[in-house]
């Protein structure tokens, strides 16, 4: 989310490093910094050989610190289409440079330490990883050496370059965990509190419901809470309690209006619905093979997909604009899914299925019955999974809108390659309980993804509650969920007339807890770099909103709200959120004065 600053810092810690390498034991082997490469090192008092690997070793090393600051540079201002193809591209290279500078490094050392410079009247002044202890500066502040006595460091300095801590794909997650959530670690070190930390952070990124804390805490306070059986404190069925399973078939049968009761033996329980998804694209994906998803979507999608299944999501792009063939912005149609499956096969991609997201985040889009029904068919005539994301179904708080769920279908075109998943995180407010589902009628599928409650299982306490929530319909129909979509109702429309005061398009949907704005006339230009300009002013004021290259949209200057918060804290966000974007008309409006006198 912040890839700029990451990849600052990314810079700074590699020549911090690059410099730190030139500088101790090896100082006396290369030249003084800004000198020729080819002065600075006096032959006559070492090998050629010596000679020859360390000029090799430094050019090395200088190639592979380019490579690696251009890739940060280039990966910060990518979409995640052009930012996977250029890791592609790039892995190989960088991978053959790294094993080169550990063969150098590995043979240097080995020299070294096996004192065959010990008669060239070499000596290699010792050197402190204690820089406390140097506090009185110059080579005084150390304790003597004896000549032939390697130091400590040279011991190291072998393991420490061959060894590699991560694999190139464990690289490649933590580089993309680093770039991603660097606002939102730096959230949870510094959020805002009314009382005690008035200038933190406030979070409009994360879609999380704030709004009924109050009414679950105390549903989950009551006595059938707390309950505990020696079952509960033992492994489980990997798949989740029989219970628990149960009880969810039994609330999508009827929050999903099933026309048939829904079987439990088809449910999956694990803990989150990422857990779900990632599972789901490893057991239905192999590495390298792709899912059609049209654009915007939750970029969480892409991390999940790359965790595990390693494999790659392929972009339906879509439009804003009103044309013929759109009739709202970013619409979804049978033939845009047709183009990006033929794309995807003239680049040689093997498509297995489609995700869809329904409602859609971070559109606030509902799927009707009939676009349901093309989007499945155009599935099966190409004989594709379906994995359809319904996180938000009972977040619709517009009362004109109807929620259609793939469940509530008479018939599925392919009903062994349609798989629904849902969970409580949002429409409960609870993601700190993290529970997702998964449904399919397919056997396989499900006894594939049995295998990963091996790993993502939900402890036996946690299924017990949950179970005992879900269960509880009359509090579900008549307290929470009126209570709820009452209360999303009047957030939702304090924030739309502060945005519609300011004169900022955004999609008017009733649906979810996120409204996807239009920024675009607070950038000059309109491309991607600005828009993480703006999104880093938004941080330096403390409120967090997601830009929408962070959901892959291919047109620069969207932006997701979340609203879903609490009124004291939802007014002091807005407020902040008014104060960056005057700033930045300011900014613009000089900007534009000062090009008018120049012309």
């Amino acid at each position: 989310m912040d890839g700029e600053d990451e990849c600052d810092h990314g810079a700074s810690q590699l020549a911090e490093a690059y410099t730190n390498t030139q500088s101790c034991q090896t100082d006396i082997l290369l030249m003084p910094r800004g000198q020729k490469r080819g002065r600075g090192l006096r032959a006559q008092s070492i090998c050629p050989q010596l000679l020859e690997m360390v000029l090799h070793l430094q050019q090395t090393m200088e190639e592979c610190f380019l490579q690696l600051m251009t890739r940060y540079r280039q990966q910060d201002l990518m979409l995640e289409e052009q930012r996977l193809n250029l890791q592609q591209r790039h892995s190989q290279v960088i991978y053959e440079q790294e094993a080169l500078l550990i063969r150098l490094m590995s043979q240097l050392a080995d020299i070294l330490q096996s004192r065959s410079w010990s008669g060239l009247g070499l000596q290699l002044p010792p050197c402190s990883m204690d820089t406390g202890s140097n506090a009185g500066g110059g080579q005084g502040a150390h304790s003597p050496r004896h000549p032939d006595q390697i130091p400590p460091l040279l011991s190291e300095f072998k393991t420490a370059f061959v060894i590699h801590d991560l694999s190139s794909r464990g690289e490649d997650i933590s580089d993309f965990y680093h770039s991603e959530f660097q606002a939102y670690n730096a959230y949870h070190g510094d959020k805002y509190h009314e009382d005690n930390n008035t200038l933190g952070f406030i979070n409009l990124s994360t879609s999380e419901n704030k709004l009924c804390i109050d009414l679950m805490t105390k549903r989950l306070s009551r006595s059938d809470m707390n309950y505990i059986e020696d079952a509960l404190l033992q492994y489980c069925d990997w798949r989740g309690q029989p219970f628990l399973r149960e009880e969810v078939a039994r609330f999508l049968t009827y929050y999903c209006k099933a026309p048939v009761p829904l079987d439990p033996e088809n449910v999956v329980a694990l803990n989150g619905c990422c857990s779900v998804f990632s599972a789901l694209a490893t057991v239905l994906c192999d590495v390298g093979e792709v899912f059609l998803i049209p654009t915007p979507f939750y970029g969480g999608l892409a991390f999940s997909s790359r965790l595990y299944a390693n494999i790659e999501l392929f972009f339906v792009h879509l439009d804003s604009e009103i044309t013929g063939e759109n009739t709202r912005p970013f619409q979804l149609t049978v033939d845009k899914l047709e183009q990006g499956l033929h794309e995807a096969r003239l680049k040689r991609k093997k498509v297995r299925g489609l995700v869809l997201i329904n409602p859609q985040n971070p559109l606030g889009d509902i799927y009707s019955q009939d676009s349901l029904k093309e989007y499945l068919k155009f599935a099966e005539r190409h004989k594709l999974h379906v994995i359809i994301d319904e996180i938000y179904m009972l977040s619709v708080f517009d009362k004109s809108t109807t929620f259609h769920s793939v469940l509530s279908m008479e018939s599925l075109p392919d009903p062994n390659r349609t798989h629904v998943i849902w969970g409580t995180s949002k429409d409960f407010g609870i993601s700190g309980f993290r529970f997702g589902t998964l449904y399919t009628r397919s056997k396989a599928v499900v006894t594939a993804m049995s295998a990963f409650g091996y790993l993502h299982s939900i402890s036996g306490i946690t299924q017990h509650k949950l179970c005992r929530l879900l269960q509880d319909r009359d509090w579900i129909d008549k307290v929470y969920l009126p209570t709820n979509w009452s209360r999303l109702r009047e957030a939702h429309k304090y924030v739309t007339g502060k945005l519609k005061a300011l004169k900022i398009p955004f999609l008017n949907r009733g649906s979810g807890f996120y409204i996807w704005i239009n920024l675009k006339k607070y950038l000059d230009p309109c491309t991607f770099e600005t828009e993480l300009v703006l999104h880093h002013r938004f941080l330096d004021n403390k409120v967090m909103l997601s830009c929408g290259k962070s959901y892959m949209c291919k047109e620069p200057g969207w932006f997701r709200l979340v609203f879903a918060d609490k009124p004291h804290r939802l007014k002091v966000a807005m407020h902040r959120f008014c104060e960056v974007l005057q700033e930045q008309k300011e900014e613009l409006t000089v900007r534009l004065l000062e090009d008018a006198q120049k012309e």
